[in-house]
């Protein structure tokens, strides 16, 4: 029995170790097939086309050869590197006012498409809200601690606004729009509305509360850390506020 549990205790510290070194190759390579097999095959065929047109009537390579090596072979790694420099092309395009210009032109067109303007918005909007800090700071003001779904537990939110107004008449004090997300996925979540005066701040930013909140809360914030990297720091924080 206590070589089994120590079997069990080296295999779960050894897993714990190794998971997400694994998981994380996982996602890289995931990340590159998926790359090669939608984009990078293009490119390397284009490359292919071009310098077959380049040779003329003097084919020095063949189609075959040339398919061989630039679409299945080492070759390929080029319409990855190609895909990745296009993107940052674009990404510092964009970061000019004359590429920004540019840029709100080919939105105009896409949202005058019948098909793609019921489609377009809401894809952009997800990945603005994944991809872009400048947006979900723009979104979110600050993070703060709710009492969700029911007194006594406390839930992470993001005030996206001030209350409607015809609550805040009728209760006669101020209200806060908070977005409660769900986990893992911050995408979907609840909205609620607040009095202000039962709200607490998190003292912490929007990253790390998507972070807290992707993880399940074992990514803890290291602005909620104490000195023995207490897990219930957090919580302490709110039960001392709301003493």
């Amino acid at each position: 029995m206590r070589n089994t549990g120590r079997f069990r205790s080296y295999f779960l510290r050894g897993l714990a170790v190794l998971l997400p070194t694994v998981v994380t190759i996982w996602i890289f390579v995931w990340g590159y097939k998926f790359i090669q097999e939608n984009i990078s095959v293009y490119v390397n065929r284009g490359i292919v086309r071009l310098v077959m047109l380049l040779q003329g009537e003097q084919q020095y390579l063949t189609k075959e050869d040339m398919v061989k090596f630039w679409v299945q072979g080492w070759g390929s790694i080029a319409g990855f590197l190609i895909a990745l420099v296009v993107v940052c092309i674009v990404g510092a395009m964009l970061a000019s006012v004359v590429g920004r210009t540019l840029w709100r032109m080919v939105e105009k067109f896409i949202m005058r498409t019948p098909f793609l303007r019921q489609v377009y918005p809401y894809v952009k909007q997800i990945t603005d809200f994944l991809l872009s800090p400048e947006e979900q700071e723009k979104l979110f003001s600050r993070v703060v601690l709710v009492e969700f779904p029911r007194k006594g537990l406390w839930a992470i939110g993001m005030v996206t606004g001030p209350g409607i107004k015809k609550i805040v008449d009728k209760e006669e004090k101020e209200f806060l729009t908070v977005f409660i997300a769900h986990a893992p996925s911050p995408i979907t979540g609840f909205v609620v509305l607040v009095p202000k005066d039962e709200v607490i701040d998190a003292g912490m930013t929007i990253e790390d509360a998507l972070r807290f909140i992707v993880s399940g809360g074992v990514i803890s914030p290291s602005s909620q850390l104490s000195e023995g990297n207490k897990s219930g720091a957090l919580l302490n924080s709110v039960l001392a506020a709301k003493e």
